[in-house]
């Protein structure tokens, strides 16, 4: 035990001395690219993935020292099982690789909501629900974006920019069938509607009822990415559903929307005061 030991040290000294440039460089991003891993399955409750991951690491690294493992079969290793993590959370990478990408649309203070009236949230809430409700009523197909300064500015300019007050009546005018904006997504941010006819990037997620068209799997795709909140109405059945963090409800009826409506005014907006 205590050769094997001297042994271990003595490969780690011969390490140290032909530690180079391209060694560090190379370090330092594994160490970047690690720490992005273990924050990415600690935000998701992985803890026994953390552990196995880290294990893992530590086990190639050992390998790594005591049987002289060239630089490719390491990355060739490492990167397996890098890739696997990959595997089990695309969806949560994408939405951290979307978010650092592509720099948000800078909506107007969020205290100019928290400062309006209760009436005034309130108004919004009831028109919102009053037009998907009308909507549902006469199979009018809709997305509607719930967003707190969260959407890039190319979804934004994909549509038409209306900095509207918040009313029933614009809400179905713009999915009213054969009218320009009808196919796209409406975005609302705060107590206005920004744009209508907006373009959402589309769900890859292959688990999806075959049932759901293209409108669905757009009020999806843009959960996946960014924390919004989609509100879809079905232009074949009428069907109301909500759309958060990549998850689908469907049925959603008028004490649903409104606790959405409420958590989306009150809590994400309020709750930044």
């Amino acid at each position: 035990m205590k050769e094997l030991l001297l042994n271990f040290i003595g490969d780690v000294s011969e390490v140290v001395k032909t530690f180079g440039v391209y060694d560090g460089v190379l370090l330092f991003l594994l160490l970047v690219l690690n720490i992005f891993i273990f924050e990415l399955l600690r935000k998701n409750n992985a803890s026994k993935i953390s552990v196995i991951y880290f294990l893992y690491v530590l086990l190639l690294g050992f390998i790594t020292i005591i049987s002289d493992l060239k630089r490719v079969e390491f990355m060739i290793f490492y990167t397996t099982f890098v890739l696997c993590i990959v595997l089990l959370f695309a969806t949560e990478i994408k939405r951290a690789v979307w978010n650092v990408k592509n720099k948000p649309h800078q909506a107007k203070d969020v205290s100019n909501v928290v400062k309006s009236s209760a009436k005034l949230v309130t108004q919004c809430i009831n028109e919102i629900i009053k037009a998907i409700q009308n909507m549902s009523k006469n199979d009018m197909g809709a997305i509607i974006v719930l967003s707190n300064t969260k959407i890039p500015d190319n979804v934004i300019s994909s549509g038409v920019r209306l900095n509207a007050n918040i009313s029933s009546a614009i809400i179905e005018s713009c999915f009213f069938p054969k009218t320009p904006l009808h196919d796209g997504a409406m975005i609302i941010q705060n107590d206005k509607i920004l744009a209508a006819g907006c373009f959402l990037p589309l769900s890859q997620e292959t688990d999806l009822p075959k049932e759901l068209g293209t409108r669905h799997r757009a009020g999806i795709g843009i959960t996946e990415m960014i924390n919004v909140t989609s509100i879809i109405v079905s232009e074949e059945t009428g069907i109301i559903s909500i759309a958060q963090g990549g998850k689908l409800t469907r049925y959603a009826d008028s004490e649903m929307i409104r606790k959405t409506l409420k958590d989306f005014y009150w809590q994400d907006l309020i709750g930044n005061k």
